[in-house]
């Protein structure tokens, strides 16, 4: 069977721990994330099970190993002791063109079986554990005049970008942080992508490539400090 007749196959296969995601590049140009959960729930050895009792409890689960199967798949090992889903590229490509649908079905076989699907995540946390500890590093760390500081960001920030987004919007001169191309962010000392979730508890660090950093902003009532 040609690759044509097979449809589009993955060119790049790339897990981010942090995040729990297994991003893929299709050789149609279509890039997803598949949530490690989501890959869990719908491993192929156990797939007509878990779509009458899905099993619960995993929305932490991660992977430990991508181990290639040939030219035709590979086979994810599961921190969960999971180690037997081959998942084949046009299974990977079904579990995102058709995402919505399968992760539906999931959830209401959770809810069926009366599990509350909810994690510790940023947004559902108290605003004291929602306390995150962000290092400052270069022009920031002058500006600011410290080294670290404590920021409890509101429950609509749970990525980096959205964190990036928020500190800008401060008043003094956490509004002072550059542009997006020009600040990378880490997230327990490992450099973090745009959509790395923030964890309660998370050291974050910011690290400035800008060698002009603009001026900080004009202070406005209301702002947060």
């Amino acid at each position: 069977m040609s690759d044509a007749s097979r449809g589009p196959i993955p060119t790049d296969i790339e897990l981010h721990r942090k995040s729990r995601l297994l991003r893929i590049r299709f050789s149609d140009r279509r890039s997803s994330a598949l949530p490690c959960e989501y890959l869990r729930a719908h491993a192929p050895a156990a797939e007509l099970t878990c779509r009458r009792t899905p099993e619960a409890g995993r929305e932490n689960v991660n992977i430990d190993q991508i181990v290639p199967q040939g030219h035709y798949a590979i086979r994810l090992v599961f921190d969960d002791g999971h180690d037997t889903g081959i998942y084949a590229w046009q299974t990977l490509y079904d579990l995102e063109i058709n995402r919505e649908r399968h992760w539906q079905i999931y959830l209401d076989g959770l809810a069926r079986s009366g599990y509350d699907h909810s994690g510790a995540h940023l947004a559902g946390a108290t605003p004291a554990g929602r306390n995150i500890r962000v290092l400052y590093f270069h022009y920031l760390a002058s500006r600011l005049g410290r080294e670290s500081g404590e920021l409890t960001p509101p429950e609509s920030v749970e990525t980096v970008a959205q964190l990036l987004a928020w500190m800008r919007r401060l008043n003094g001169d956490h509004g002072s942080l550059p542009g997006d191309d020009s600040v990378r962010i880490t997230v327990n000392r490992q450099f973090a992508k745009p959509f790395t979730r923030i964890d309660p508890g998370d050291e974050l660090a910011t690290v400035s490539n800008s060698p002009n950093p603009p001026p900080p902003g004009p202070r406005r009532s209301g702002d947060v400090g």
